[in-house]
């Protein structure tokens, strides 16, 4: 006589099936805010460096024109618009100039959050800025015009832009006698700026 054998089915018992799906929701739990403070970080960078890159656009378009060409930032409730202004009649791009069609816009107004949603113009709150003051969030500091302007020569209004997401600052600095940019980023750690 032959004992008998223990046949088992193929399939899971409920306890199994449900130690696996707890597992798989615990994984997914931890990694879902990760990866979505991930996405924030890649995005702000990206942001930061979209607006360094426009910034030399524009710096070598006034070159190639041989006339100013400008970023006009208009405050739109917290964050801004950007807008390409040509300058049309040798004077620099004015206020006056772009409300008589003189000075010509080269594209339509443009948002860090149409292309990088979550990012916005700005300093987060209890952050120092470059020169180590915690007195102002503003995030677009160009002097007492709304104009980024670039002359034929390579030179450049000298100034500022503070760009973040969630969790990630970045700076963006203008170095007005040659033009250049210098791209900055808050390490929250050390709680200091290191230049990227």
């Amino acid at each position: 006589m032959h004992a008998p054998h223990n046949f088992r089915s193929g399939g899971y018992t409920l306890v199994e099936l449900l130690l696996a799906v707890s597992t798989i929701a615990t994984l997914a739990g931890i990694a879902v805010p990760i990866a979505s403070g991930t996405v924030d970080d890649l995005r702000a960078a990206g942001a930061a460096r979209h607006m360094a890159a426009r910034i030399a656009t524009i710096r070598l378009d006034a070159v190639r024109r041989a006339t100013t060409v400008s970023l006009r930032f208009d405050r739109r409730g917290t964050d801004y618009a950007f807008t390409t202004f040509v300058d049309g009649n040798g004077n620099g791009v004015r206020a006056a100039d772009i409300t008589q069609s003189i000075d010509k816009p080269v594209a339509g107004a443009d948002r860090l959050s149409h292309h990088f949603p979550g990012v916005t113009f700005g300093l987060m709150p209890g952050l120092p800025d470059l020169d180590g003051s915690v007195a102002s969030t503003e995030g677009v500091r160009i002097g007492a015009t709304p104009f980024l302007s670039t002359a034929p020569n390579g030179g450049c209004t000298s100034g500022t832009l503070y760009i973040h997401g969630k969790r990630r600052q970045y700076a963006i600095r203008i170095l007005g006698a040659t033009g250049r940019v210098r791209l900055f980023v808050f390490e929250n750690g050390a709680r200091r700026w290191m230049q990227k």
